[in-house]
């Protein structure tokens, strides 16, 4: 299956709770980290909840 990366670029410090969260199943800790998950439409649901502080890399 395909994968997409993404790319933490802004601090989770000072968001919701259910954000946090959602940065956490996606496997990123810290700014700067790129993960690469499976390009699914929960995993598509969860980059676009936290769109202002995470970035799609080719």
């Amino acid at each position: 299956m395909a994968t997409i990366k993404v790319k933490q670029i802004k601090s989770k410090i000072g968001y919701p709770k259910d954000q946090k969260a959602t940065l956490q199943a996606l496997g990123l800790r810290k700014i700067s980290q790129v993960v690469e998950v499976e390009d699914t439409p929960s995993a598509r649901g969860m980059i676009r909840k936290v769109h202002h502080l995470v970035t799609v890399v080719d």
